[in-house]
């Protein structure tokens, strides 16, 4: 019988804040629901912001995790990072220079990664396809699903280097024959039925299964 209850941390951007899902709060929301009707039932704290990238997100990770040890001062134990979508983004034009570059992006991610592990047990989650024909976004932004694929690939590459458990999502996602009604007429956000497919396969990720119930 565990002694203490668990607490995980998920960092990130919209798709961690939730937003698109009306219905169930997002993938996070639907997670920390079903872990209040379950025995294992971990605290989960949700922290997204829209609009972040890697770099954002690196700075503030510890802060947001170093000030969740509200449990007789146990830290988190386990975090999620899940981050990248929108430093694929080409800025101003559709060939235009990314938000970060693949390079900038892999050696970031793999110092954020490092120093992660060393605090706590680390998991990382892929990205989401999009729907190109409604770019751009906000008017100056261009998603793209050949850019999205290529730095689901670096992620996947600096967790293979570090031995981190990785949750591959974007290739299965945009072999759906109808994986575009998964996503917000924005063309990047993830709408109720996209939160639910990702909260489905995020349930059912053995290494997340593993850490709950350890």
């Amino acid at each position: 019988m565990k002694s203490e209850i668990k607490q995980l941390i998920v960092i990130g951007d919209s798709s961690v804040y939730g937003w698109g899902d009306s219905e169930g709060g997002g993938w996070c929301g639907r997670l920390r629901r079903h872990w209040m009707d379950s025995s294992c039932n971990p605290i989960l704290y949700p922290l997204g912001i829209r609009g972040d990238g890697l770099e954002k997100v690196a700075q503030r990770w510890h802060r947001e995790w170093y000030c969740r040890g509200e449990l007789r001062r146990q830290l988190p134990t386990g975090l999620i990072l899940a981050v990248g979508i929108n430093d694929t983004a080409k800025v101003g034009r559709i060939d235009g220079r990314p938000q970060l570059s693949k390079e900038a992006f892999k050696f970031g991610l793999e110092e954020l990664l490092k120093k992660i592990k060393k605090e706590t047990f680390v998991m990382v989650m892929g990205l989401t396809a999009v729907s190109e024909e409604k770019m751009p976004f906000a008017g100056c932004l261009w998603y793209s699903n050949t850019a999205c694929s290529s730095y689901e690939r670096l992620i996947e590459e600096c967790c293979l280097e570090l031995d981190i458990p990785f949750l591959a999502t974007f290739q299965e996602m945009r072999s759906k024959p109808s994986y575009e009604s998964l996503i917000m007429p924005d063309g990047i956000h993830l709408n109720s039925e996209g939160h639910k497919w990702l909260f489905e396969k995020i349930s059912n990720w053995p290494s997340l299964q593993k850490w709950a119930q350890s």
